[in-house]
């Protein structure tokens, strides 16, 4: 289905067609035209699908339909409230969002925290349709009287799930008390529990529910392979395998924040061009390594689960799990990086004997096994799973003769082939 088939108003379909969107994808058909009605929705779907344009424009397109335009900027206050877990997120939306209105007089603003209030508040006070924010922060801005939310009649929870992971939903329901009292409610997760479907009844009022996939799964498009390796061999197997297929670019996550600095230390001694992006970082170092990943100026970005949500790499080919997520829903948030909007991507996963269970909870909930590639140099020791899958193997893998192991697109290699590499499996192949 096109845009152009929804009655948008010119000024949408202007901007639609600058961000070069043609058709819209299945979130965007099923939530669009009920959201626009102004019913309250319940929507399960993964990362890369669409889904900011599913909320975002029925959301513009209703304050254009109310006449509620308000082009006296010093009488603005927020008609629209999106709530969003990360400061990454909070940009990246702004950033979309604006470009979808960037033909009509409204003003976006994203609050999050990291920052000094003062120049937050000062845009607050200049006026704003929509505003953007994490919870935390705009609790704080409420508490100091730089914004009402009565205005407020567009409500959208985005990834309503990590903010319930994050205990922010003490927060939410809280800011949700400080919007008009008839709003419409969008809530939008990648994960269904039984936590967020309480959720969802406490704060929706005769809701419609939309899938756009299984629940709990992870986009068609995306290979999932996983290496099995002892912790302490995981950065060797890693320079190793970033020798041989050059992977460009690569978004590489690791549990916790020494780890991803002692990955960092060790591609930096390589010489291989490498950025940071956790917690410990200020936001506009964590911002600057983003903007020189998007601009291919770095081959590896290092980041712990703080850039899992809402980070928008276009052509993304490659997500690895240096070390795999204590949660399972993180693992399809994480890998929700790449194979987005159709596009085919690859998840990879180093699996230590330690974090076996992980494995097991990851596959029950994306619904299927994940292809193991046992390197060689690279064994685990005893380890019944292993010795399992090793015994099944055919003999002529088990030789001393270098052996090879493929999934159905990108060849993922389980030790070095006989024959010349070819550039099939190094993403863009663009040279360090």
């Amino acid at each position: 289905m096109k845009f152009s088939s929804l009655g948008l108003a010119p000024e949408i379909l202007q901007a639609l067609d600058a961000c070069g969107y043609k058709k819209m994808t299945p979130v965007q058909e099923k939530a669009m035209v009920p959201a626009r009605r102004g019913k309250d929705l319940y929507v399960h779907a993964q990362t890369g699908t669409g889904k900011t344009a599913a909320f975002a424009l029925p959301v513009l397109q209703q304050i254009i339909d109310k006449g509620q335009v308000n082009t006296d900027e010093s009488t603005k206050s927020p008609q629209a409230l999106i709530l969003t877990p990360t400061r990454e997120l909070a940009e990246q939306l702004a950033k979309t969002i604006g470009a979808y209105a960037q033909f009509l007089p409204f003003s976006i603003t994203a609050l999050y925290g990291g920052v000094k209030m003062g120049g937050q508040a000062n845009k607050l006070k200049a006026g704003v349709d929509i505003l953007i924010s994490t919870p935390g922060r705009l609790i704080e801005h409420l508490a100091s009287n730089n914004v009402s939310l009565a205005k407020v009649e567009y409500v959208v929870l985005d990834e309503a799930d990590r903010m319930l992971d994050m205990g922010f939903i003490t927060d939410v329901t809280n800011i949700i008390e400080h919007t008009a009292k008839k709003h419409q409610t969008l809530l939008f997760s990648a994960t269904t529990t039984p936590a967020m479907n309480e959720l969802s009844h406490k704060i929706l009022k005769s809701h419609q529910e939309i899938r756009v996939s299984k629940i709990n799964t992870t986009a068609e498009t995306v290979e999932h392979v996983m290496y099995p390796v002892e912790e302490v061999r995981k950065i060797d197997l890693f320079m190793d395998l970033l020798e041989e297929y050059n992977w460009f670019q690569i978004l590489v996550f690791t549990s916790t924040k020494r780890q991803a600095d002692t990955l960092l230390e060790t591609l930096k001694k390589s010489k291989i061009k490498a950025g940071l992006c956790h917690g410990d970082k200020s936001q506009g170092s964590r911002r600057r390594a983003l903007a020189d990943f998007k601009s291919a100026k770095l081959q590896v970005l290092v980041a712990t689960e703080v850039a899992a949500r809402g980070l928008d790499i276009e052509g993304l080919d490659f997500v690895l799990n240096y070390n795999l997520p204590y949660l399972a829903e993180d693992y399809v948030h994480r890998i929700g990086r790449t194979g987005r909007a159709g596009k085919s991507g690859h998840a990879i996963s180093f699996v230590s004997r330690e974090e076996e269970r992980a494995v097991n909870r990851i596959q029950r909930l994306i619904g299927g096994e994940i292809k193991r590639i046992y390197r060689r140099g690279y064994e685990v020791g005893e380890r019944s799973t292993l010795r399992k899958a090793i015994a099944q193997k055919p003999k002529s893998r088990r030789s001393n003769k270098a052996s090879e192991t493929k999934i159905n697109r990108g060849q993922i290699i389980a030790a070095k082939p006989k024959h010349k590499k070819t550039n099939k499996f190094k993403g863009s192949g663009k040279k360090r």
